[in-house]
């Protein structure tokens, strides 16, 4: 039994047909129910329905033997601790910097960056030989500029019309962000043939689209 962690939202509304493929489908709908783990018809695997940041861990701890993670989440844990054989090629889109025009100027001091990926900012503003204050949020990331919290945020960026319409601008790009494959080492050992095919089979479909 192969069991896989999906995270609620567009991760798993673009990753439920990719699996539906090569016959793993849930038997309920995960949309509807408030269930979090879902059997499936092809019976040698099941579905974990769970929070996105917590998709790493589980894999990295072996309660999940694979998971569909976006970039940016993987980016925030630290990728060392599972493989990650496969770019599904779904849920794409941008991490960014963005604020007012003209906001990263601020002489002297240190920027002001509120962001939810803290790790991740730190690690590319460092890149650059510049120190940043940090403020962690977990939402409104659009509004805290427009009230004096930061100069500027990191978050993800799709259309940018969000953005825009509160008078922001996407301004230095971080990482592009896509959704992954990620598979815990010891399954990756003690079930490589389960684990193999399922990934050569999406890798087929993804090719394929």
């Amino acid at each position: 039994m192969l069991s896989i962690a999906l995270s609620k939202g567009r991760i798993l509304k673009d990753t439920l047909p990719l699996l539906a493929t090569v016959g793993i489908e849930p038997i309920e709908d995960p949309h509807t129910s408030r269930k979090l783990i879902f059997e499936t018809r092809r019976g040698d695997a099941k579905l974990i329905v769970i929070r996105a940041s917590d998709v790493p861990t589980f894999v990295e701890h072996g309660a999940a033997d694979i998971g569909v993670a976006g970039k940016d989440v993987l980016m925030e844990h630290g990728g060392d601790a599972v493989y990650e054989p496969l770019d599904l090629n779904i849920a794409r889109c941008k991490l960014m910097v963005a604020g007012r025009p003209g906001c990263l100027d601020v002489g002297q001091r240190r920027l002001r960056v509120a962001t939810k990926y803290v790790e991740t900012t730190r690690r590319f503003f460092a890149a650059q030989g510049r120190q940043v204050e940090l403020i962690k949020l977990y939402g409104s990331m659009e509004l805290a500029p427009l009230v004096g919290l930061p100069d500027a945020i990191v978050d993800l960026v799709d259309t940018g019309n969000t953005l825009r319409a509160n008078g922001l601008e996407p301004l230095e790009p971080v990482a592009d962000i896509s959704s992954r494959l990620i598979v815990n080492k010891t399954a990756m050992k003690m079930k490589h043939g389960e684990v193999q095919r399922l990934i050569d089979q999406l890798a087929k479909v993804t090719a394929d689209a």
